[in-house]
């Protein structure tokens, strides 16, 4: 086997018609023991004429993925259990999702006893729909109050919002605080309180969206592997256990500590090194490639299973390439300004004009 230690299920109907598949890397297995137990789902739909959906688990070190028919109670449901085979649960672990009640459903049957919080973009956008008048005064407080550290602070926000709209109270206690507020949370979600991470994934895979079922898998292997390869080669350039981020940030104040000047207060001088070795252990297992189908060596009961196409009625017309936006969504879209020449349609990274003068 290329990856061993791997594990995949499938799931077929009675009538033997294909219903689920769930594959999951062994490189992600060995990386979930070492990074935030904080798991981003998220369901995808399909855009070629077999239908169906991908849900994917996520997070800062794994990924696990499944085709399934579509988002309802059952597939995540089915979804969830075979993250917990794989997987299992641990101490302080959070699901972080939108608000789509199969996820929430689906979770509270397989994880009862983790925190499932909500994705503050998502809790937004229903903001802005139900508040309209006042969606952009709100945007800064709701935004400061997800990300409050204290309780006292969060209430003083919530007061300011009351000040310019009190309905917008009662549609976050139905969410619940515990859901999106960082002071309220029973588990440390400071560093995901998004779903950004899916959704930086969505958009690689938008091409294999309309490949295949076989295709589709064989391109999110490829794809697994290239980005555990990325994130072993950052770590490596990394000298401390930091990630990248938070090493850039140590090597900035190294560089301005050299400037500093130092007054001894004693006669001894002491300088502590760390002798350890360092060693990359979360991507120490590398993801590998498929070998040429005519060399596998596949046992009997793989060869007997026998796997038929979905019954699925085909919609009329072409398929549809991108969800239907609402009425909503056209009238308050948010045009991108630039902060050097002041045009909309580009930001000061990409702007030409500045260059031009």
């Amino acid at each position: 086997m290329t990856n061993s230690g791997s594990f995949t299920m499938l799931h077929k109907s009675e009538d033997m018609c294909f219903m689920y598949v769930f594959v999951v890397l062994n490189a992600s297995i060995i990386g979930w023991k070492y990074c935030y137990p904080i798991v981003v789902v998220h369901g995808t739909f399909f855009k070629s004429s077999h239908r169906g959906t991908m849900l994917t688990a996520s997070a800062q070190d794994a990924a696990a993925y499944a085709v399934v028919d579509s988002e309802n109670v059952a597939s995540w449901e089915w979804f969830f259990e075979m993250f917990r085979q794989a997987f299992g649960e641990r101490e302080r672990m959070c699901i972080v999702s939108d608000h789509h009640a199969s996820i929430l459903r689906g979770a509270s049957i397989v994880y009862p006893e983790v925190s499932h919080c909500v994705c503050i973009y998502h809790i937004w956008n229903n903001i802005k729909k139900q508040f309209k008048k006042n969606h952009d005064r709100l945007r800064e407080v709701f935004f400061a109050m997800a990300k409050a550290y204290k309780i006292e602070d969060f209430n003083l926000l919530m007061q300011d919002m009351d000040n310019i709209d009190k309905r917008a109270r009662g549609y976050l206690f139905q969410v619940g605080y515990e859901k999106f507020s960082i002071a309220h949370s029973t588990v440390n979600i400071s560093m995901v309180i998004t779903s950004n991470i899916v959704e930086s994934l969505n958009a690689r895979k938008e091409e294999a969206r309309e490949l295949p079922i076989m295709s589709l898998l064989d391109y999110m292997m490829n794809f697994v592997m290239e980005w555990n390869n990325t994130n072993r080669l950052t770590a490596m350039s990394t000298f401390t256990g930091l990630g990248k981020t938070y090493n850039e940030v140590l090597k900035e104040n190294i560089y301005l500590s050299q400037k500093m000047t130092v007054r001894p207060s004693t006669d001894y001088v002491y300088v502590v090194m760390d002798a350890e070795p360092r060693q990359i252990i979360t991507y120490e297992v590398p993801v590998n490639p498929l070998a040429d189908e005519t060399t596998w060596d596949l046992p009997t009961k793989v060869l007997d299973n026998v796997v038929l196409a979905p019954i699925v009625k085909g919609k009329p017309r072409r398929p549809t390439k991108s969800r239907r936006k609402g009425l909503y969504e056209y009238l308050y879209t948010e045009t991108v300004t630039c902060g050097l020449c002041g045009k909309q349609g580009h930001n000061r990274r990409t702007c030409r004009n500045a260059q031009d003068n």
